[in-house]
């Protein structure tokens, strides 16, 4: 799919999360790394992925019920699940036009950003929607 893209001139754009308790800020992201491009690719955490990053209790949801939250967004065009420690194997098959994170991670961690740049590509940074995280959802949560 990406490749009749790219030959139709299309600008593919990357990005990925656990996104568990989709919400707001997660919307907002993922609309402005839509308009980075004209095609949008989202990789989503599989289950076991997001228990390696955010421990035992996580995920919250299933990757199927993420995935499909995800892929019902009106700026999503595609979703992959990843089962990797990082979406870098992702990256290096899709070689996206533009790989997006939020501004949250420095330049220098953002994993793929340099086989991205390697393959005539770039890196944006989108700024974090304030006062919306997973964890300080689950947190309130629990403290109500």
């Amino acid at each position: 799919m990406c490749r009749e893209l790219r030959q139709r001139g299309r600008c593919i754009v990357f990005t990925n999360g656990c996104f568990d308790l989709l919400h707001v800020g997660h919307l907002r992201y993922l609309e402005a790394a839509r308009d980075l491009g004209d095609f949008l690719v989202v990789g989503v955490n599989s289950d076991r992925s997001v228990r390696t990053i955010k421990g035992p209790t996580r995920p919250i949801l299933p990757e199927s019920a993420r995935s499909e939250l995800v892929a019902g967004l009106h700026c999503v065009d595609c979703v992959v699940v990843f089962d990797t420690p990082d979406p870098l194997p992702v990256i290096q098959r899709l070689t996206p036009h533009v790989l997006v994170k939020g501004a949250d991670w420095p330049e220098d961690k953002i994993v793929g950003a340099d086989w991205v740049r390697s393959h005539g590509g770039r890196v944006e940074r989108i700024a974090v929607v304030a006062g919306y995280s997973t964890t300080s959802i689950i947190e309130r949560i629990k403290k109500d």
